[in-house]
């Protein structure tokens, strides 16, 4: 049974990759393929950095795209001695032998995919609500990802922040690793612990960054 061991969980992103790695016109002609190529040196810098869990989130790519990168994310993972977790494609995690599948409130439901995986990958779950973490354990998750905790521009559709007393209160409801999400900026990292997460969730706060292996290596360090 694989096992929640890390507490910095990587998703990706790649036109925020795009827009702050590429010359604007080198992302106009370069389309999918070269922000693709783009996300892949990112994400290589932060698990050099010592990044263990990745999350590959690029809902908008054809199928064909995703699976692609989806094996080259895997093949670097696999480099660095971490995990790998499919946003929402159970398909494309089986068929790359992904370590996870990462689920929305949307995507098909936990207990369908323990089905189908066993105990061979992990699930987790990202939730927004109290009401939504006990159910996402209930159903059996590993692990939940919870907020926004703070404002971020990635999480604007979820409304408002949850705060980190919404985390406490969820912390006395759940047993299972939560990861907090939303804004976390280094300076509020240790917060975000102190208050009963098990670790964060990134992807701004490393992939915005123009240092991807330091911004990386000062959550870790904080972390630790």
């Amino acid at each position: 049974m694989k096992k929640t061991d890390f507490n910095l969980y990587l998703i990706t992103d790649r036109k925020l990759v795009c827009s702050s790695r590429l010359p604007v016109n080198s992302q106009a002609s370069s389309g999918n393929g070269g922000c693709c190529t783009a996300l892949v040196a990112a994400v290589e810098e932060a698990l050099k950095a010592g990044i263990k869990a990745v999350q590959l989130r690029e809902k908008d790519l054809l199928t064909r795209e995703l699976l692609q990168i989806a094996y080259e994310m895997k093949g670097l993972t696999e480099k660095y001695n971490a995990m790998l977790f499919i946003n929402d494609r159970l398909d494309i995690a089986l068929c790359t032998n992904a370590d996870g599948v990462h689920l929305g409130q949307a995507s098909i439901p936990v207990y369908a995919v323990r089905q189908v995986v066993g105990d061979k990958m992990l699930i987790g779950v990202s939730t927004h609500s109290l009401q939504e973490a006990v159910s996402a354990e209930g159903e059996g998750a590993d692990f939940i990802t919870y907020g926004p905790l703070y404002e971020t521009p990635s999480k604007l559709k979820y409304g408002q922040p949850v705060g980190l007393e919404s985390l406490k209160t969820l912390r006395e409801r759940v047993s299972i690793p939560v990861f907090g999400i939303g804004g976390i900026k280094p300076e509020k990292a240790k917060n975000v612990i102190d208050a009963g997460a098990h670790g964060i969730a990134l992807i701004s706060g490393i992939l915005g960054e123009a240092d991807i292996k330091s911004a990386a290596e000062k959550y870790i360090k904080i972390l630790d």
